[in-house]
Formats: structure tokens, sequence, C-alpha cells
């Protein structure tokens, strides 16, 4: 990890941090805690979760064992008396505030008619509205700082149609931690400093467990970069603002090298992150190069009706004069395609056991991956005028599972083009 400079850049300093109870917002507390940094903790779990780990507590705890002080405080960012309590009760304790990590966030990753007006409100006030107001009610305090910074984790403002069509409610409230950034900067240039923090691949947290499909962990890095690339940012000075920043992009520039030790699994293919790309295809050929596609969990499959034969079942007698030993250990993967359209049903693909299995209705085992598609577009995959990246890309296809084996799929698919389908 990137070392805290001898000098201590932050120490002294006072960080008031939304959602700091765990994920990288407590990894950005610890960070500044070695530094000898006073953090306030400002987010909702005062009691411990069924599902997710640590409370604005047991992160005091940490922070103070790092070697910094803290104050928690129960705050729902949508609340603007809990914040302006919270604001206050931190000024109170440590005479003030020099930065704010506007890190609290919402996510559901669904289309406009399967997305509740209820969780579009809780995303859209959360991100937005909770970073703008918490922002208003921390700037009168930063203009008092020496060193004072307003920091969101946020994407780049990437208004590629592909991040917007399958979730647009989502993009819109983190566009808007976005807008804060690209519009308090400007009026607060020369005043504060302010500026965004968005991850290159995927970051193991509590929200990244729930979302991912199995072995989602493993495709990604730990929080421990975005703390680094944060404490980079701010230890600089006030007029460096109004940046859009990646995290590994700003370590390589301070000489960081080694980013395997940010890993979960070093080595291992990892899940590059939405909004940065400059095209579909270019997040394509970077899933591709790594070897890994998103692993977010789909919406429920709809009902099928009866398998037909016909194309699909065409396909399916392509597919089984293909698989052999030698595919089947190479893939290690059993595939479960749940198709919807004029040929829909559930076939099975077991490239895991003896020389591989093909047919009709679920797996005899539970599949490692399972993929949902309309059955036209499922000949198109096979028959090679469908990439499953791009596929699942433009949301034709959705995946729960194992996503690497959607990758060793294009090798089959190959064998199956080659057998001229």
């Amino acid at each position: 990890m990137l070392q805290n400079t001898g000098f201590r850049k932050l120490a002294g300093c006072t960080l008031f941090i939304t959602g700091a109870s765990r994920g990288i917002g407590k990894a950005i507390a610890l960070k500044a805690a070695r530094d000898g940094a006073n953090v306030v903790i400002a987010a909702k779990t005062s009691e411990p979760h069924p599902k997710l780990p640590g409370t604005i507590y047991t992160a005091a705890q940490e922070v103070e064992a790092a070697g910094g002080k803290a104050l928690p405080c129960v705050v729902d960012i949508r609340d603007e008396k809990q914040i302006g309590e919270a604001v206050q009760k931190a000024v109170d304790t440590f005479g003030g505030i020099d930065i704010l990590v506007n890190n609290a966030s919402a996510i559901s990753l669904t289309g406009t008619l399967e997305t509740p007006m209820k969780k579009v409100d809780l995303m859209l006030g959360i991100n937005l509205r909770g970073t703008y107001l918490t922002s208003k009610l921390v700037i009168p305090h930063l203009l008092k700082s020496r060193s004072p910074h307003i920091l969101n984790l946020s994407p780049p403002l990437n208004l590629n149609p592909v991040w917007f069509k399958n979730h647009t409610a989502y993009t819109m409230a983190k566009y808007g931690m976005s807008m804060c950034v690209l519009g308090m900067a400007e009026e607060f240039r020369g005043q504060i400093a302010v500026n965004a923090l968005w991850p290159r691949t995927a970051i193991q947290t509590a929200a990244m467990d729930m979302l991912g499909g199995d072995g989602v962990g493993k495709q990604c890095r730990t929080a421990d970069i975005m703390a680094d690339a944060a404490y980079v940012i701010l230890s600089q000075p006030k007029d460096y603002t109004g940046h859009f920043l990646v995290d590994e992009d700003l370590l390589r520039q301070q000489g960081v090298q080694d980013f395997d030790q940010y890993a979960v699994q070093p080595g291992h293919p990892l899940l590059p992150d939405f909004f940065l790309d400059e095209a579909p295809e270019t997040l394509v050929q970077q899933m591709e190069k790594h070897g890994a596609t998103p692993a977010f969990k789909p919406p429920a499959a709809s009902s099928a009706s009866s398998p037909s034969s016909g194309p699909i079942e065409s396909t399916f007698d392509v597919i089984r004069g293909v698989i052999n030993e030698d595919v089947v250990k190479s893939t290690q993967g059993i595939y479960q395609f749940d198709l919807s359209g004029d040929h829909g049903g559930v076939w099975f693909l077991d490239l895991k056991s003896g020389s591989g299995s093909a047919g009709q209705g679920e797996p005899p085992v539970k599949a490692d991956v399972v993929m949902t598609m309309d059955s036209n577009d499922f000949s198109k995959m096979f028959s090679g005028k469908l990439k499953p990246t791009m596929a699942f890309m433009t949301g034709k296809l959705r995946i729960k599972g194992d996503m690497t084996l959607a990758i060793k799929l294009e090798k089959l698919m190959s064998r199956m083009n080659k057998a001229k389908l």
C-alpha cells in the first residue's frame, strides 16, 4: 500500500465521512487515522446488522486503534436535522471541519419498469440530495479551514447511453454526486478543493457481496486502493480542484507499480467498474483482456413457455457434436440457459463431468452459471453473431454465477462456427 508520509499530512485535520461504518468510507477513515486525524463517522448503523459488518462504534474503535480520534454519529443523510446536529457536534468536539468525504450511496441496478419509486427516492435521496445537503451544511466550516477539501466517491460524467439504459435511476442518482463536483469546484474555486474519485475495478464491499454472483469477491480489489488514492487527493493544496480521478491512474502517477497488493486474490482477472469506457466496445475489450465480466445479481427470470425444438434443438445438436473430454477439462462448468421468446424453455450444458452433455431442462446438479436471454439472441450468440460479453453489456443477456465461465463459453462457440452451424 501507499505509505502515509513521514510528514503526517492529515495530522490534526478533521474529516467528516458519510457511510464510514464499513467499506470504502471506513478504509479512508483508517488511512487518515494513521496520520493522527480526527474522524467523524457519520452513518446509520448503530446496532449490528444481520447481513452487513460493523457499526459506527466498531469503526470508531478501529480509528482510535490506528492512531486517530473518532466521533461516531448516527446520521441518515436524508435527514437535514441529523446532519446539522452531527456537523455541530464535530465542530464542538474538534474545533472545525477540514475535509468532507461524501461516500454514502444506494444502488439498484434495475430498469425503469422494475424500479419501485420507493427505491428511486432512496437513491436520489442519498446519492444526490444527501451529498448536496451534507456539502451545504459543511461548507461554511470548510471555508474557515487552511486546507479544505470535498471528495465525492462518484464517477466521471460519461454520457454514453449504455450506462443509462439498464439502470437509469441509479445512473441519474450517481451522476448527481458528480454534478455536485462539477458545480461546486467552480463555485468555490480558490476556496475549497472539490474532486471526485472512482475505482478502475470493482471493490470488495458489503454492497458488492450482496449484488454480485458467486465468486465475485475474487474479481475485486480491496478498499485499500481507494483509501490510498483518497489520501493523495486530500494531501493536495486547495487549488487542486475540479478533477474526476480514477484510483489506479492516480496511484500510477505517484509511482505505484504493484497493484497485485490490492487484489483480493492476486493474479485473478479483475472486474472493471462502471462508467469508465469511451464506448461499449472498449469496456468489452477490457473485460475480455482480463478474463472477467460483471457479476451482478440479475432480476428474476420470467417464466418460460414449454421447451421448443426447432432452432434451439438444432443448436444443441451442434453443441453435442463438438464437446468432448478436452472441452470439459478446459471449461469445468455447468451452464443453465433460461430462454424466453419464440422458442422459450430451459436448457443445460454440462462441461464439468465425463465427456460433457447437453439437453432440455435443468442440469442434473446445480448450475455454476445461469444465462437468461431471448431465444433468438441465444441462436445469434451461438452462431457467432453476438458475443456473450457484448450481449451482457447491451442488456440482451443476464448472468448469474461464475462470470469467467461466460468467457470460456466463447471458445466453444468458436468450435461450433468451425463446424458451420
